[in-house]
Formats: structure tokens, C-alpha cells, sequence
């Protein structure tokens, strides 16, 4: 999101009253709401797990913000409204929240949501069993929780802590029931219980979930278009992997809606009268190449900003995206409240400049291959791929690799399977690992660069292994106020340090990228905290 005055991102857009890429939404006449029917959705990536309080990677979130309700929502300018909590109470100090909750409310297992049911999904997120990349990290500054009475529980905060509201409004917080929560992870990870308009019938493996529709559902967002249970019956959540075979089932209206349209198609979908797109760039840490500082050859800030001006990304993402991705400079995505722009330009591809900062570093001479050595040692560095990496992704790889070897880089481009990047990335060893962080705040850095989540062999967001006690100092002040103008001020002397570092390749911002078969679906929208997909006001119509 941006600030206040250019908040478009957070409006709850109606995919098919939508003008393509515009974000315009115009008012449909003919359809109306109809309930019934089964809506078939399509995605490129598979959760690893259903339940988003463990790890927490954007397909979790993707489920779970149609099985789940949150806390507080947000309204169209950032601001926090109340959801499953009605109302809440902030103490001096910002240390101790207390939630007043709503008292009609239970998760589809029969169970009641209370403030006992609070208290668990808390302490479920930040225990270490549950291992929470996510949401535990968003919760670092947490305590405990005090069930007051039945419908008010009172969280504990070990300091000042601003972006909490705004973080209880993602779907990686969504509250699931304490009894379900019970049963254990693998349970949890098959089919998480909550209180939202869909339950996971079951889920298939490798081919797609089901979600059937909640007959009891009283617990909408503000902003929702309707209440009482969704339209749909039935959600059929599928993977399509193959971005020209998940295109052409949208097409043909094998599905009704697909996700990560594919940006090689987003011209002709734009075109097709038969479709809708809709394409918004999220907030947070825009995709990246996180440079570890932990070891060589990275240790050298000399080396690392080297490697920022070796690398033509602005020419990459134009051939192998088509020109459908903005170049994303700063640590920020544009998106983001408190974003500066001044960041944007700081690494601009400049090989010169690059190769005058490696002879400065000692990297001289050339081997026959073209590549720099010192003291017999070749100038390598490892990047850290999951084996899924999509077509387009990996050819922008591939062009980095191109333009870094001109310098005399060597980079190795590391494809593996999820559970061994894993293992790599927790042990701190890679040299370069792509990421990002989708999140609603410009705290997002104190979670990408903060000294507390840079830890070997474990669960850590601090992929670049960034360690400075100024930036730890305007993180904790940034955290202590709600004056926006001095956030803006302390988050802006935060992307400058951050910039200087040069510890991050940034390359451009997370996006969903949808597109709706206009014969088989009304209604599906983006919510506001993420611009996720939200299918509860979505309704199946007549081919």
C-alpha cells in the first residue's frame, strides 16, 4: 500500500467490473448474485501446508484467506476495522492491546470463537514446534495473552510495537479453532478449521483442495459486498503448474479464474472479450537476490556493490517479461506505506563502475575463461534456486548470470528441491538466495534486515545475514510512534542505510496477476491487507 492520499492498491476491486490494469471499477447492471454452482480456481504453486501459522510462503495465505477471518480487517486507506474483534483498547505505553470480540461467532468444527481461542492461536504462532517464519516473526515482540473473560483477551507486548494491527489483518494471523489446533501439525498443515465462509473438504495432492461452502457463515469483513454464507458452493482450488496450459485453461473456461497469469499473455488476455485481468502490485520487500554477508565473497561491501552494477535488470525484465514488471530499486515495492523513491536509482547497471570496484577489492587478474581469481581462487558465488522456479523467472537468472560474468562473476545457478534450499538456506549456506516479503507495512524491513532474525540453523528472515545496530536503533524507534510523519522519517533513513549496503538485489515488486472467464464468474475481488484473491462475494454464472 501507499500512503493515505494514493491507497488504490487497498480497495476491494471487482475483477469483472474491472477495466483491465486500470484499477477503475465500474458499476455492473446486468449480473446479479446467484448462489450455487462449483468455482474452479487456478494457481501455479502448491502450499507445502494449509495452515499459514506454519512457515508462512503466499499459497498458505492464498487458502487461508477463504477458510479463515482475522482479527481486525483494513479499510481502503490502511486503516484497522474491526472483524472478529469488535473493538480494542491500546494502553499507554502501546505494550498491552485488548480485543473485545464478537460473541456469535464459531469455527466450523462447532467450536466457540472466544477469547480463550485467541490466547491459543497466539501461543500456537510463536512456539518454536509450530515453526513460524511468518507469523511468529511478526510476533516477536509478543508475551502472553490474558483471557479477561469469555469475549476479551488482553495481549501482552514486551515493547511499543505500531505495525501490530496492521499485521493481525493478514491471513498468516487468521484465527483457526483451539480444538483443531490440538490434533498436531500434520492435521492442522491437511485441513485447518476456521471460522470463514469455506471449509477444506479435502485436500489432492499435487492436483488441487476442495473448499465447500460454510452453511453458517455470520462473520464477513467490512468490506464484503454481501453477508450470510458465500455464493459458491464449492471452491475446486487447483495447481497448474505449466503457465501456457493454466492460460489456455482460463481461455477455453475450463476454470473460471487463474492466478499468475502468465505475462506473455497478459496483452492477449487484455484483449480476449471473453476475460478480465486484473494485475496489482503488492507491498513489502519486492522479489530480490539477498546477498550473504556472512561469508566471502559477500563480506566485502566492495564486492556486493560490484555485483548490484554487473547486473542489467531494467533490460531483463523488459525481454523475458515482456515489459509487464516494473523494476523495483529501493527495499521497498512502491506499493508500501512510508516507500521512498529516492532508492530507486541507486544500483543502476554500470559495468565500469563494477569493474573498478572489483580491482579496488583485489579481484585483478582473469583466469582464461574470463572469470576473476585471487590467489588461485575464482570470484564464485552460488545462488540459491528452488527447483520450481517459473520459465520466466529463471531466464532472468540466467541474464544476470550473463552480465555478471562480464565482469568476471561466476555464478552458479543452484536448482533443488524445496526441502534442500531449505536445509541450505537455514544453515546459511548459499552465497545469493532469491526472495521476497509480502506484508502490509514498511516494517517489512525490520523483518528482512533486522540483527534479531539474521540465526543459523533455524527458521530466520534475514536472509542477507545484515547486522547493524543503527538500522536496529530507527527499527525500534519506527515501532515506538504512531506519527506518520516520523515513521516516514525513521523508515526513510532505514531504505538509505539499506540502500548503501548493497545487500540486496531487488529486482521488481510481487504482484497477483489475475484473470476471470467473464461466461463463468462474477464477483471474485482482491483484499485489501495483500491484494489476495477473495472468492467469498464471487458467484458462478450461466456459460
Amino acid at each position: 500500500m501507499k500512503p493515505p492520499s494514493r491507497l488504490l492498491l487497498a480497495l476491494p476491486l471487482l475483477l469483472l467490473a474491472t477495466a483491465c490494469g486500470t484499477g477503475e471499477a465500474t458499476t455492473s447492471v446486468t449480473a446479479r448474485p446467484a448462489a450455487g454452482g462449483t468455482l474452479t480456481y487456478a494457481t501455479d504453486r502448491e502450499p507445502t501446508c494449509l495452515d499459514p501459522h506454519v512457515a508462512g510462503d503466499m499459497p498458505q495465505a492464498y487458502v487461508a484467506q477463504q477458510v479463515l477471518d482475522s482479527l481486525v480487517a483494513l479499510d481502503a486507506k490502511g486503516r484497522a476495522q474491526p472483524w472478529l474483534a469488535t473493538s480494542w483498547d491500546i494502553a499507554k505505553g502501546g505494550r498491552t492491546y485488548t480485543f473485545h470480540l464478537r460473541r456469535d461467532v464459531r469455527f466450523t468444527d462447532g467450536t466457540r470463537f472466544d477469547a480463550a481461542a485467541v490466547k491459543a492461536n497466539f501461543d500456537h504462532m510463536v512456539d518454536p514446534d509450530t515453526q513460524s517464519g511468518t507469523a511468529g516473526g511478526y510476533l516477536a515482540p509478543y508475551r502472553r495473552t490474558d483471557v479477561v473473560d469469555e469475549f476479551t483477551a488482553r495481549v501482552h507486548l514486551d515493547r511499543p510495537y505500531s505495525p501490530f494491527l496492521n499485521m493481525l489483518a493478514q491471513a498468516f494471523l487468521g484465527i483457526q479453532s483451539p480444538k483443531a489446533l490440538a490434533r498436531g501439525k500434520e492435521a492442522n498443515c491437511a485441513a485447518p478449521v476456521g471460522t470463514g465462509p469455506f471449509i477444506v473438504r479435502k485436500w489432492n495432492r499435487q492436483s488441487d483442495v476442495v473448499l465447500v461452502r460454510n452453511p453458517r457463515y455470520n462473520s464477513p469483513p467490512p468490506y464484503a459486498k454481501h453477508s450470510g454464507p458465500a455464493y459458491a458452493d464449492k471452491v475446486i482450488w487447483r495447481f497448474i503448474p505449466e503457465p501456457a496450459t493454466r492460460f489456455a485453461a482460463v481461455q477455453s473456461g475450463q476454470v473460471d479464474v487463474i492466478d499468475a497469469l502468465p505475462p506473455e499473455d497478459q496483452r492477449t488476455a487484455e484483449h480476449d472479450d471473453r476475460l478480465k485481468v486484473v494485475v496489482r502490485d503488492r507491498p513489502g520487500n519486492p522479489t530480490n537476490l539477498a546477498l550473504n554477508t556472512s561469508r566471502a565473497p559477500f563480506d566485502d561491501l566492495r564486492v556486493r556493490k560490484a555485483f548490484l552494477y554487473s547486473a542489467d535488470v531494467a533490460d531483463g525484465l523488459k525481454s523475458v517479461f515482456f515489459g509487464q514488471y516494473r523494476r523495483a530499486g529501493g527495499p521497498l515495492s512502491y506499493v508500501t506505506p512510508h516507500y521512498s523513491d529516492a532508492y530507486e536509482n541507486a544500483w543502476p547497471y554500470d559495468p565500469k563502475k563494477a569493474n573498478a570496484l572489483l580491482e579496488k577489492a583485489g579481484w585483478g587478474k582473469r583466469d582464461g575463461d574470463g572469470y576473476r581469481v585471487r590467489n588461485g581462487v575464482r570470484l564464485t558465488a552460488e545462488v540459491l534456486l528452488k527447483s520450481d522456479i517459473t520459465p520466466n523467472q529463471l531466464a532472468l537468472m540466467e541474464q544476470v548470470q550473463a552480465t555478471a560474468k562480464d565482469v568476471g562473476f561466476q555464478l552458479k545457478l543452484l536448482r533443488l528441491d524445496a526441502a534442500s534450499v531449505n536445509t541450505r538456506y537455514q544453515a546459511g549456506k548459499y552465497d545469493l538466495r532469491d526472495g521476497y516479503w509480502n506484508t502490509n507495512t514498511p516494517d517489512v524491513l525490520h523483518t528482512v534486515f533486522g540483527s534479531e532474525y539474521a540465526v543459523r540453523n533455524g527458521i530466520h528472515s534475514n536472509a542477507t545475514y545484515a547486522k547493524d545496530p543503527a538500522l536496529d536503533k530507527l527499527f525500534r524507534a519506527a515501532q515506538a510512534t504512531t506519527d506518520p510523519a516520523e515513521q516516514q522519517r525513521l523508515y526513510g533513513a532505514a531504505q538509505r542505510l539499506i540502500s548503501a549496503g548493497a545487500y540486496q538485489l531487488t529486482l521488481y515488486p510481487q504482484t497477483t496477476r489475475l484473470a476471470a472467464h467473464n461466461g463463468s464468474v462474477r464477483g471474485a475481488a482482491l483484499e485489501p491487507a495483500l491484494s489476495l484473491p477473495y472468492l467469498y462475494d464471487a458467484w458462478v454464472s450461466s456459460r
